[in-house]
């Protein structure tokens, strides 16, 4: 069993098209090992979260910030989980669906936590100078996400993964530059 869940962590993170072509990986047990890389990550992810907070402390002098308690970063990694899993089976099954897309949102769940396992490499982020390197993970799980959307989702190319997969960044990214012009013209809201 654990070799088997080893077995997904590396397949996913070596990006690896026919792990998401095998059903026998969205069995019984695939939800299972989701919860269990959703798990996994967000605690993992409390690394680079507890150095940068650490780091802050000590350049500024603050030292009654507390990080986020276990439960509030557990819960919301689920339900940022659930979240972009309802995104993507509105988005991309009900909305953009090819011809051939049948899948259902259990599957879309798994896909999306298997795509998580790159954030495993957070935990080598223990030092405030390897900060910059928590985009390497990120960008990983992006296209680690981008690949499994498309075969499960049975899409031609990977035009429309991409536009489904990154549209939440992009909007963000231009809401941001939208803010950043209204500062530098003197009406900020």
């Amino acid at each position: 069993m654990f070799s088997e869940f080893l077995n997904i962590i590396i397949k996913s993170i070596k990006l690896d098209k026919s792990f998401y072509q095998n059903n026998k990986n969205f069995g019984e047990a695939s939800i299972y090992y989701a919860i269990i890389i959703i798990l996994l990550t967000s605690l993992i992810s409390m690394v680079p979260g507890s150095t940068l907070s650490q780091y802050m402390n000590t350049v500024f002098g603050i030292t009654n910030i507390k990080g986020p308690s276990l439960r509030s970063i557990l819960f919301m990694s689920f339900f940022v989980w659930l979240i972009k899993a309802a995104y993507l089976y509105f988005i991309g099954v009900v909305i953009f669906a090819s011809k051939s897309t049948k899948c259902s949102f259990k599957k879309l769940l798994t896909v999306l936590a298997y795509a998580n396992a790159p954030f495993i490499f957070y935990i080598f982020i223990f030092d405030v100078k390897l900060m910059y390197f928590t985009f390497i993970p990120y960008i990983w799980y992006c296209v680690s996400l981008i690949v499994g959307i498309n075969q499960v989702l049975k899409y031609n190319n990977y035009i429309k993964s991409i536009i489904i997969t990154l549209a939440p960044q992009m909007l963000f990214i231009l809401w941001i530059l939208s803010q950043i012009s209204n500062v530098h013209d003197g009406t900020l809201s």
